[in-house]
């Protein structure tokens, strides 16, 4: 796909996603979200790379759905609709299914689908002068497709607060709500962003994997599945090349050579 409203750049072994439609704060169009999908899940193919930042360029994260396609809505069937709705969906259900541990670099504003891209994302790092919010009330829509990022990030209680007032928080609010996992001054962000994901770089690809999948499929499991599960997994961790070799490396005093294996 030839990428018109995002930049996606590889640098030592990371992927860097760039909403790129800053004179109009990077709204999640339809346009948008299917370029971002293909990006994560190509860099999420790609053994080379170890982690993904998403980011926004210029003065916003985003802004959230695109206004005027909201405009075009109107004309289309209910069909249509609904098609074009599953197709949004799969951006959002890639946090749940991706191996390759995303990071929002919050640079801005981070509004409506903006706000759930970051609550998506397994860390998340906020510039001070970041905002963040769940305004789809005021334009009288509901956050349905996000909805359930939000919850999970802040709580039933917290959610609820914040799609019933549509308010827009700082950085710190955010912080405290559990929407952003650190905050940092403006003109640190990219440095802070980039070494967390060196450090999730260093690590054993084949472990990361299996923390996200360890996480995230016994997320809805029954407690005494859940058990028999990780058991399972922890069988192909302690049968694995990177877990001998971490091993080895911890007890001869070097740093490790993965393999993903």
């Amino acid at each position: 796909m030839e990428y018109k409203t995002i930049l996606c750049d590889v640098k030592e072994e990371i992927a860097t996603i760039t909403l790129n439609q800053p004179e109009m704060r990077n709204p999640l169009s339809k346009r948008t979200t299917e370029e971002l999908t293909d990006a994560i899940e190509k860099s999420d193919r790609d053994p080379h790379i170890k982690a993904i930042i998403i980011t926004g360029a210029g003065k916003a994260f985003s802004a959230g759905g695109d206004i005027n396609e909201f405009k075009e809505n109107f004309m289309k069937t209910v069909p249509a609709l609904h098609m074009e709705g599953r197709e949004s969906t799969q951006l959002f259900k890639l946090g749940a299914t991706v191996k390759t541990p995303m990071i929002a670099a919050v640079n801005g504003p981070a509004l409506g689908g903006g706000c759930g891209l970051v609550a998506m994302c397994h860390i998340a790092v906020a510039s001070k002068e970041a905002k963040l919010g769940l305004t789809e009330l005021r334009l009288g829509i509901v956050p349905f497709v996000i909805l359930p990022w939000i919850r999970r990030a802040v709580g039933d209680r917290r959610a609820m607060e914040l799609m019933l007032s549509a308010e827009v928080v700082s950085a710190e609010k955010a912080k405290e709500l559990n929407l952003v996992h650190r905050v940092v001054p403006h003109h640190e962000l990219e440095a802070e962003t980039w070494r967390l994901a060196k450090t999730i770089a260093s690590f054993s690809p084949l472990a990361v994997k299996l923390a996200l999948d360890a996480f995230y499929t016994t997320d809805q499991m029954d407690l005494m599945k859940a058990f028999d599960y990780l058991s399972t997994l922890r069988i192909v961790s302690f049968c694995s090349e990177d877990l001998r070799e971490g091993a080895a490396a911890f007890l001869e005093k070097r740093t490790p050579v993965w393999r993903g294996k």
